[in-house]
C-alpha cells in the first residue's frame, strides 16, 4: 500500500511464465466460435467502432422494455457534474406498484467504450422484475472520446438525480441497488466508493457482474487469457487504454476508476461479485472481494467454474448460466427483505 492508501501490485518480471488458462466448461464452450467470429479477439482500437456497432444491436425498445403492460418506460436527463453536459436516463417503473419501490440502478457494459442505456437493459428488467424492481440505466458518456473522469462522474450524477427524484417516480430512494456488468461494474464500484466519500446518495447494496476493477493488468489471470475465449487481454487494455490513456499503470489513475486501487474498501454496502474461472477479469474481482472482507464489510463472491466473460449472456440455458442467474437473484431477495 502505498503513501496514498491505494494497493500497489508488482509486475511479473520480463518473460515471466503462466499457467494455461482453467478450461471452459462445455455446455458454455458450445457457441463460443460464433462469439468470437462476431468479436475476434484481441481487440485494438480500430475495433471499437465495430464493437459499437454490435452493442447497438442489442439496444431494447421501449416495446421491449414495456412487457406487455407490465412496465411504464419514460426518459429524463440528469445534470452532468461540474457542468458537464446532461445525461440522458431511462426509467422502468412496474406499473402495478402500490408504494414506493427499490431501484436497480444500472450501468451497462461495453468496457466503457461502447454501449448505450438501452444494452442489456432486458437482462437487467429479468433480474429485476420478479422483485418488483424499478430499473433506471444511465448513458454515460464514452472513451475514448470522453476518457475519465466523463463515465463515472455521468453515472454518479445519475444517481445524485435518482436519489433527488426518486419521490416523483414512485421510488425508494433509500433502496437503490446499483448493478453493472463489465465496463459497467468497474463504474458500479466506483460510484458507490465515490458516494462513500463524498457523503452522496444511500446505496442499499451494490452488484458487480465480471467487473473491470483494475488497469495495471497484473494478476495471473490477465495474463492466462491472452488468446482463448470472448474476450483477452488485449482487449481489456484497449479499453482501459482508451479510458485512461498513458496514466495506465501509474500512480495518477483515479481509484473510482480503477477501484482495485482501493485498499480500504469499508463503509461499503453488501455487494455481490460474480465471474468466470475463465475470465480474464477473475483474480481482480476475487482480490476486490477480499479486500471488503478484510477491511470489515459484507462480500458475497461466486467464481463460476469454466465460465468465460459474460458466458450467460452467450448461452443462457447453459446449467452454469442458470445457476448464477438463480444466485443473483436469491441474493437479491435476501438483500430487499
Amino acid at each position: 500500500m502505498n503513501s496514498h492508501g491505494t494497493r500497489t501490485l508488482d509486475e511479473p518480471s520480463a518473460g515471466a511464465k503462466f499457467p494455461p488458462p482453467p478450461p471452459f466448461d462445455a455446455e458454455s464452450a458450445v457457441v463460443l466460435p460464433d462469439v468470437i467470429e462476431a468479436w475476434p479477439q484481441p481487440m485494438g482500437p480500430e475495433g471499437i467502432p465495430a464493437l459499437r456497432v454490435m452493442m447497438e444491436s442489442f439496444d431494447a425498445t421501449n416495446e421491449i422494455l414495456e412487457r406487455n403492460g407490465d412496465y411504464r418506460v419514460e426518459e429524463r436527463l440528469a445534470p452532468g457534474l461540474n457542468g458537464d453536459p446532461d445525461i440522458p436516463l431511462i426509467l422502468c417503473i412496474p406499473t402495478a406498484a402500490t408504494g414506493p419501490v427499490p431501484v436497480l440502478y444500472n450501468m451497462h457494459g461495453g468496457g466503457q467504450v461502447s454501449g448505450t442505456h438501452r444494452n442489456g437493459l432486458s437482462a437487467s428488467l429479468d433480474l429485476a422484475a420478479p422483485h418488483g424492481l424499478a430499473v433506471v440505466s444511465v448513458d454515460y458518456r464514452l472513451a475514448p472520446e470522453h476518457p475519465d473522469p466523463a463515465p463515472v462522474n455521468d453515472s454518479y450524477a445519475g444517481l445524485l438525480w435518482l436519489s433527488k427524484h426518486a419521490d416523483e417516480f414512485g421510488l425508494d430512494a433509500d433502496r437503490i441497488v446499483v448493478f453493472g456488468s463489465s465496463g459497467g461494474g468497474g463504474l458500479a464500484a466506483g460510484i458507490t466508493l465515490m458516494s462513500r466519500d463524498r457523503g452522496g446518495p444511500v446505496i442499499l447494496a451494490q452488484m458487480l457482474q465480471c467487473p473491470m476493477l483494475d488497469d495495471r493488468l497484473s494478476t495471473i489471470s490477465s495474463h492466462q487469457l491472452t488468446e482463448a475465449g470472448n474476450l483477452t487481454r488485449g482487449s481489456v487494455e484497449t479499453c482501459w487504454n482508451a479510458l485512461v490513456g498513458s496514466a495506465r499503470g501509474s500512480e495518477n489513475v483515479s481509484p473510482y476508476a480503477a477501484p482495485a486501487r482501493v485498499a480500504d474498501l469499508s463503509g461499503l454496502p453488501p455487494t455481490y461479485i460474480d465471474v468466470g474461472s475463465a475470465d480474464p477479469l477473475r483474480d481482480e474481482s476475487v482480490a476486490y472481494a477480499s479486500t471488503i472482507w478484510q477491511s470489515g464489510g459484507i462480500a458475497e463472491l461466486h467464481v463460476w467454474p469454466g465460465m468465460y466473460h459474460g458466458s450467460e449472456f452467450e448461452i443462457p440455458t447453459a446449467a452454469l448460466s442458470i445457476a448464477a442467474i438463480n444466485a443473483r437473484e436469491n441474493w437479491l431477495r435476501r438483500i430487499l427483505n
